[in-house]
């Protein structure tokens, strides 16, 4: 249901219990009056306060509707617990001035009481009244997660059964027994005393920030069962009004991507709005080592906490020593000096988180980070590097089907692109080390070539798209 037709239908049932409880306190009050009747009169202050929170709870519903603003981020749902919070302490108060009239009258001996059919005739229709109105604001509470409107249910169940313990307390006096209706009032008393305390207990939940009952063992196992979540670090959930407020921290491989790790974030989000619609749900991730990483793994993670790109990454074992070759990009227009202080700061970095003795040697390859624009050689050329890249790829039998031959001039030189075929199983290495001997030889012929792009694809497969 949409928040503005949940606002209407609470306003609605609050209005309606609102005319209820003034019809309600008003014929009891005649009636004790008339009568006598302590329980009756109890009864008719008990409708008198059940209008009071009644009108408490349009106010709160009111202010409880507003967005959220600068000074209050959750929005302004509590102030529906602050309502149902004076509405406990009203009941309270109702139960003790009960409980101590009652008393009262016993230690007296108790007062003359006139009974009248029409009297029984209130109590019925009051009974009705109650059922209906405590059904109907139960089921919007428990719809819109109102504390107010469900405070309200409370005193209508309440008014129910404390009307029905008044009724059996007249029909006990009018059998002749002199203290039903005194009795009866006790017994109101504790009816209200007891929703007293049901709406104190969940008004204070939800002022302490309670999580709903179940739901943090729910959404733990939800959370744990998704892919790439190792553990649940931090969960806390708060309900404002009928918005659940989730925070999650989960830990997650510090070996993941980036785009890998925004991933699980968004999944972890619709997987608990998939159970919690209504939920505000805010997730961290939290980057943790493994036991199970390689060597390899703890550099390359290195590499990029550092915002280095790294390549031709080799860690050898030598006799239990560790040592990690690795080519380090850098813009091409970095002076050597600061080139080398980063390189040497992730240097310093690796055998920290390696530890113990690890020999690192890096490489400074310069990169461009610009935008080449290239061009197409003269026809001439390209025949040419073409005629020579054929000849030189016949030396290799493995070779086959050298195809998408593309050639590319730009500032920094000539690159070279093109596409070839192998055996489906052969290796990968055996594949790269046929793709490096071409290379080199093709660069040889041609200086002028800066770099070679070669794409290997397996025989029988269509043909890759440029």
């Amino acid at each position: 249901m949409a928040q503005d037709q949940i606002a209407q239908e609470k306003s609605r049932v609050a209005v309606l219990s609102l005319l209820a409880s003034a019809l309600l306190a008003s014929v009891k009050f005649a009636a004790a009056l008339f009568s006598g009747s302590l329980s009756l009169l109890s009864e008719a202050f008990h409708s008198l306060l059940d209008c009071a929170a009644t009108a408490l709870t349009l106010f709160a519903i009111k202010v409880s509707e507003k967005p959220a603003d600068d000074e209050h981020h959750f929005g302004h749902a509590k102030v529906e617990s602050v309502v149902a919070l004076v509405e406990t302490g009203l009941l309270f108060l109702v139960a003790i001035w009960v409980a101590y009239e009652a008393l009262t009258r016993l230690w007296t001996g108790g007062e003359t009481i006139t009974l009248s059919w029409w009297l029984f005739a209130i109590l019925f229709a009051s009974i009705i009244i109650d059922y209906n109105r405590y059904h109907a604001l139960e089921a919007t509470a428990q719809r819109s997660g109102s504390d107010a409107l469900a405070a309200d249910a409370l005193h209508f169940r309440a008014d129910m059964w404390s009307s029905a313990a008044v009724l059996g307390g007249l029909g006990a006096t009018a059998l002749g027994f002199a203290y039903g209706d005194t009795l009866a009032a006790l017994v109101v008393a504790v009816f209200v005393a007891k929703a007293g305390y049901q709406l104190g207990q969940r008004t204070l939940n939800s002022l302490l920030d309670a999580a709903p009952a179940g739901s943090t063992e729910k959404l733990r196992l939800l959370i744990e069962s998704t892919n790439g979540v190792l553990a649940v670090s931090q969960l806390r959930v708060r309900p404002s009004g009928p918005i659940l407020f989730i925070d999650v921290r989960a830990d997650v491989a510090r070996t993941l991507s980036v785009s890998a790790i925004e991933q699980v974030r968004r999944e972890l989000i619709d997987k608990v709005r998939s159970q919690f619609e209504e939920a505000d749900v805010t997730v961290q991730t939290q980057a943790v080592a493994l036991d199970s990483e390689t060597a390899f793994d703890k550099v390359s993670h290195i590499a990029s906490l550092h915002d280095l790109s790294v390549h031709h990454l080799a860690v050898q074992d030598l006799a239990g020593k560790l040592a990690v070759s690795f080519d380090l990009e850098i813009d091409g227009q970095t002076p050597l000096l600061l080139a080398h202080q980063r390189a040497t700061e992730l240097e310093a970095a690796i055998r920290q988180g390696l530890g113990g003795d690890v020999e690192v040697e890096s490489h400074i390859e310069p990169y461009s980070g610009q935008l080449l624009e290239g061009v197409a050689p003269t026809a001439k050329y390209v025949a040419r590097l073409e005629k020579t890249l054929r000849t030189l790829s016949k030396r290799e039998k493995s070779l086959s089907d050298l195809h998408n031959i593309r050639v590319r001039e730009n500032t920094s030189g000539l690159f070279v692109h093109y596409h070839c075929r192998f055996a489906p199983d052969m290796k990968i290495e055996a594949v790269h080390d046929v793709i490096d001997r071409i290379d080199l030889a093709l660069c040889n012929a041609m200086p002028e070539i800066k770099r070679v792009v070669a794409h290997a694809e397996p025989i029988g497969q269509a043909r890759h798209g440029v």
